[in-house]
């Protein structure tokens, strides 16, 4: 049986298809990495809530995935949108990564005190926000583009620092570059981080599915991502909504903790719930509620109108 896998042809996405397929060729299979373009890939002198919040790095993928020309697509769970569309299903979410966000930076003596100012690239609403909630004094700035493209332009001049998902940092062998490891406590990463997502079609033989869960898939990563894309549904956050979640299993016991930020930082709904972890997906609606419930519905409603303006 052989199994073609789709990625993104960033050094990062390759990454994760090499590593999905060294898994593969050790329980037997035969591989074949396909390289695919997206649009999220192609356009990189817009933010992606410009762009579009949906599919932005999925779309192009899921078109292969479609017609039979791969069998299976490799993703960052974080780049997922909360629903697939009809016909598409994620079958497996390998072990977690540490889930943090991280600054870097080719500075080593970058003042991290929280009042000394300094410019900061990222491109996503979520950190942009929370950091003017948590760190007013520190301007950012949008950077896209792969990860070696964002640290050749922070070199360049284009900020001081870049703040990311620790997974891409380690994974890429830049952990030295490292200023600072964000608390999960303040700085609750985006639903799905750390993770690699394995989608698939309907159209895939149900054999062929089954094998490639039974040897991809991660049990207690899979039930946290599960509680927090029920959480991400329910909300309806895209990439271009500061939202935020992460579930974790301890004593037997799922807890997820999530939320919600206006753009501006000022306003910010934060609620944690705790139950057995077959209720994960339960969980994840209960606490969406709740943050709608609470103040999350008006922030919502306020951040659409503001992108809807733009």
């Amino acid at each position: 049986m052989s199994i073609r896998i789709g990625t993104r042809g960033s050094q990062l996405a390759l990454w994760q298809a090499h590593h999905v397929e060294k898994k593969l060729q050790d329980a037997g299979y035969a591989t074949e990495i396909v390289t695919i373009e997206t649009k999220g890939d192609k356009i990189l002198d817009v933010s992606i809530s410009k762009i579009g919040s949906k599919g932005v790095f999925t779309e192009e993928i899921e078109a292969q995935l479609e017609n039979g020309q791969i069998d299976i697509a490799v993703h960052s769970a974080k780049d997922m949108q909360s629903t697939l569309p009809e016909g598409f299903e994620l079958i497996a979410f390998m072990e977690r990564e540490k889930p943090n966000d991280v600054i870097i930076s080719h500075k080593k003596n970058l003042q991290m005190n929280g009042t000394t100012p300094f410019v900061l690239g990222t491109s996503s609403t979520r950190r942009v926000a929370t950091l003017k909630h948590l760190m007013p004094a520190i301007e950012t700035t949008p950077v896209r583009g792969n990860l070696q493209t964002r640290i050749r332009k922070m070199k360049e001049g284009a900020c001081d620092a870049l703040l990311l998902a620790y997974a891409g940092v380690h994974r890429m062998g830049y952990e030295d570059m490292i200023v600072c490891e964000m608390p999960l406590n303040m700085f609750i990463p985006a639903v799905g981080q750390g993770s690699v997502a394995i989608e698939v079609h309907e159209s895939l033989e149900n054999k062929k599915s089954e094998a490639i869960r039974s040897i991809l898939n991660h049990e207690t990563t899979e039930q946290c991502i599960r509680a927090e894309r029920s959480f991400l549904k329910v909300v309806d956050g895209g990439c271009s909504i500061p939202v935020f979640a992460l579930a974790q299993i301890e004593d037997n016991q799922l807890s997820i903790e999530g939320g919600i930020i206006s753009l501006d930082g000022s306003d910010k709904r934060v609620k944690k719930f705790s139950g057995e972890i077959k209720a994960s997906e339960e969980l994840g609606r209960q606490l969406a509620e709740e943050i709608l419930s609470s103040g999350g519905e008006r922030i919502l409603k306020e951040i659409k109108n503001k992108i809807n303006e733009k």
